[in-house]
């Protein structure tokens, strides 16, 4: 019973902790190995990739993408 419960809380704080995922999908405007930028309709999208970001397929401008991805803070000023 005591272990069922530490798995169950375990499992219970990981996904609280876990970061929202979010979507895009749209053409590619500009690719680096540093950077992709996507834009849907008006919107341009501008995010970082690393060596540890997954990639299924080939890379191009004007290609079609769908991009998962999460936001975080860098920083945070908090005003009077």
């Amino acid at each position: 019973m005591l272990k069922t419960f530490a798995l169950v809380t375990l499992l219970s704080t990981a996904a609280i902790a876990a970061p929202k995922t979010y979507q895009v999908t749209g053409e590619i405007t500009d690719v680096t190995d540093a950077k992709i930028v996507v834009t849907k309709g008006k919107e341009k999208f501008e995010m970082d990739r690393s060596p540890a970001t997954k990639v299924t397929g080939d890379l191009k401008k004007g290609g079609k993408v769908t991009v998962w991805y999460s936001m975080t803070a860098q920083e945070i000023e908090v005003k009077k």
